[in-house]
């Protein structure tokens, strides 16, 4: 990459192998479900999670919003965290597409207590929407990792009410290697679950929805209402592939250089790492109160360091396949002249 790019994991480019293995890509029109490239991608996708069936979606937020239009009848209610990714970053598409009512439970580290989760499922009334869901995220988009024990509870809990449980795993092998399980070990707490092949997996385009063989069948006729019924997909699910298969094993070295960053951000005075919320790719910290935010990432960008300006206060930085320990030394040394410009 020609900057440093810590916005996201999300801007990685596609590795040399992945562009050679897109140009070669066996191809069919997937609609028809004859593309080859597809098939392998979801079967593989499917055993990596150890559900029945896997389905390519364009976008994590495409996979979500399918998950919540395939379980929840239109008019019905969904639980969920107020902090997630589905209700602070998905363009309140829940209340368009699926057409659901949510209702939220504070929990900015993706921990919806039991008793608050079992309060807001709905009793049968006529005058109250159904509760249809509940939803979790893990990895979670504060850069915390979920417990499988809290998951199993909630998943318990869930069942004894009868209700689905949908997971938003778009970094769903980052929690994995946070805690040194396999994907399908966190997948199996759940009914069904999405993640991202193009948030630190370095595939392009394409996220992977999940579970079983009813619910992906009623999924695929609701991909293509939402316009995602693709031909000769093949040309982009062969570097997913590549993704599941290679890039899903070298995740911890992200973690590493998150960890890193963050002591090296740590020292630098006027500035305050959240030390605590290290379990994947990012790291979090505020800036003093002198210090803009917008000044910041300005200064940063005309030394060729991309980085979003604060979000709710916070700062956030995310280490991926193209960010060495170099690039993490010049980042640091940035900043610290930054502050000390500004003292």
């Amino acid at each position: 990459m020609n900057k440093i790019d810590l916005r996201s994991d999300t801007v990685t480019w596609p590795t040399e192998e992945m562009r050679m293995a897109m140009a070669s890509a066996p191809v069919g029109d997937d609609v028809y479900g004859d593309d080859p490239t597809i098939n392998k991608l979801e079967e593989l996708a499917a055993r990596m999670t150890g559900k029945e069936k896997a389905l390519f979606v364009p976008s994590g937020t495409f996979g979500n919003q399918l998950a919540l239009f395939t379980w929840s009848p239109r008019g019905s209610e969904i639980i969920c965290g107020e902090q997630c990714h589905i209700i602070q970053h998905e363009a309140g598409a829940a209340s368009v597409i699926a057409g659901v009512q949510t209702r939220m439970i504070p929990a900015p580290d993706g921990i919806m207590p039991l008793t608050a989760i079992e309060a807001r499922i709905r009793g049968d009334d006529i005058h109250y929407p159904p509760t249809s869901l509940i939803c979790l995220e893990n990895a979670h988009s504060s850069g915390r990792v979920i417990s499988l024990s809290y998951m199993r509870e909630v998943s318990a809990l869930a069942r004894r009410h009868g209700l689905p449980v949908h997971l938003d795993g778009a970094r769903l092998f980052n929690a994995a290697e946070a805690l040194h399980v396999e994907a399908a070990e966190i997948a199996a707490e759940v009914d069904s679950v999405m993640f991202c092949l193009s948030k630190g997996l370095c595939a392009p385009v394409g996220s992977m929805l999940a579970g079983p063989a009813h619910f992906i069948e009623k999924a695929r006729r609701k991909r293509k209402i939402m316009g995602g019924g693709m031909r000769q997909a093949g040309i982009l699910a062969a570097p997913g592939i590549i993704a599941l298969e290679k890039m899903t094993r070298r995740l911890a070295e992200d973690h590493r250089n998150a960890r890193y960053l963050a002591q090296k951000l740590a020292a630098i005075p006027g500035i305050s790492v959240e030390l605590d919320a290290l379990d994947i790719n990012m790291v979090f910290f505020k800036l003093s109160e002198s210090i803009d935010g917008q000044n910041f990432a300005s200064y940063l960008a005309s030394h060729g360091v991309l980085i979003n300006p604060p979000e709710a206060g916070y700062c956030r930085f995310v280490t991926h396949y193209w960010i060495k320990r170099e690039h993490i030394d010049t980042v640091v040394e940035l900043i610290s002249n930054f502050i000390a410009e500004k003292q």
